[in-house]
């Protein structure tokens, strides 16, 4: 039997990421708290951003941590989907905008 690319166990073990480096996985825990603990946006919202993002940035991990933890901080599915989309929405137009060097390349070469 084939073993999954993505493992579901390395998200339960995700804090040993430091073994090797524990002062630099450190900073990067204290910064990860700082960010998710108490500021100007509820901790809702930063789990449906954090949903968004890890759809964007396509992490399985990400988007299981975020699914779980937005579901706990009270929010529901049509409001995840709906953060998935606004993430879909953007990085749609992030790569349509791009199309515009493309047609600056073709104008310049004069194909």
């Amino acid at each position: 039997m084939s073993r999954p690319y993505f493992d579901p166990r390395h998200l339960e073990h995700f804090e040993q990421v430091g073994a090797h480096r524990p002062e630099l996985a450190r900073k990067f825990f204290d910064y990860y708290a700082a960010v998710f603990g108490e500021g100007a946006l509820p901790a809702r919202e930063k789990a449906l951003i954090a949903l968004a993002v890890a759809h964007a940035v396509q992490c399985p991990y990400c988007i299981e941590a975020y699914a779980r933890e937005s579901l706990e901080k009270g929010a529901d599915a049509a409001q995840m989907t709906e953060a998935v989309h606004v993430a879909t929405a953007i990085r749609g137009g992030a790569t349509l905008v791009h199309a515009m060097q493309m047609r600056d390349h073709v104008e310049r070469l004069g194909m």
